[in-house]
């Protein structure tokens, strides 16, 4: 029976993607790859406890909800991931995923909304990107930026226009706090027209940043 490492498992509001402001439980998976300067998971990096499927599931459904999302740290480190993606979708819930997109995304159940993170170079880890999960992006997937100054957003633009992804799925746009204010990036957004979509961490507003909201 596969197994996961599991930081967590938790019931809160989305505050990031096009699902924000519904409630939704969180299974944040242990362990990533990468080190971006403003993670605030780093707490996820180690840790946490071996959990099998089933027992994830009957966790999930004590919270009564539609929405789960999977996540991390970076949730595809673990290959036992693709396995609980899929008993997720089958047991009727709507499944989303963050992943940094540093990991093959091709071989995700399809009924699971992406949420690819593409590392900025204010990230520190844009070499990173693994270009060719663009090919596997839905018109349901969400592209995520974080933005920390001027450069960064400026880089982003060209990422959008260069590969048309706006084209492809929505894109979204988040200030990297306190690096960017979000003022400032909605008035580089607003200057050049760019097809994309701000968001903010609703979840932040609400609660600041304590684990496991």
């Amino acid at each position: 029976m596969s197994a996961l490492r599991v930081t967590e498992i938790f019931h809160s509001i989305q505050g990031e993607s096009l699902t924000a402001g519904e409630r939704t439980v969180f299974v944040r998976l242990t362990g990533c790859p990468l080190r971006c300067g403003y993670c605030d998971t780093a707490y996820a990096f180690k840790g946490g406890e071996w959990r099998k499927i089933p027992e994830i599931l009957e966790q999930v459904a004590r919270f009564e909800t539609t929405h789960v999302c999977v996540t991390g740290g970076e949730p595809l480190g673990q290959r036992a991931c693709l396995d609980l993606l899929t008993a997720l979708c089958d047991a009727g819930r709507a499944v989303s995923i963050e992943t940094s997109g540093a990991i093959d995304v091709r071989n995700l159940d399809p009924r699971v909304v992406k949420i690819l993170d593409l590392k900025t170079p204010g990230s520190g880890e844009q070499p990173r990107n693994l270009w060719s999960n663009l090919e596997h992006l839905r018109s349901t997937d969400q592209v995520k930026f974080v933005i920390c100054d001027e450069a960064d957003y400026r880089w982003a633009a060209d990422v959008v226009r260069e590969h048309a992804l706006d084209r492809r799925c929505t894109v979204l746009f988040s200030p990297a706090a306190p690096a960017c204010a979000p003022g400032e990036l909605a008035d580089w957004i607003l200057r050049d027209r760019l097809p994309v979509r701000l968001q903010l961490q609703l979840h932040k507003i609400l609660w600041g940043d304590a684990p496991g909201r």
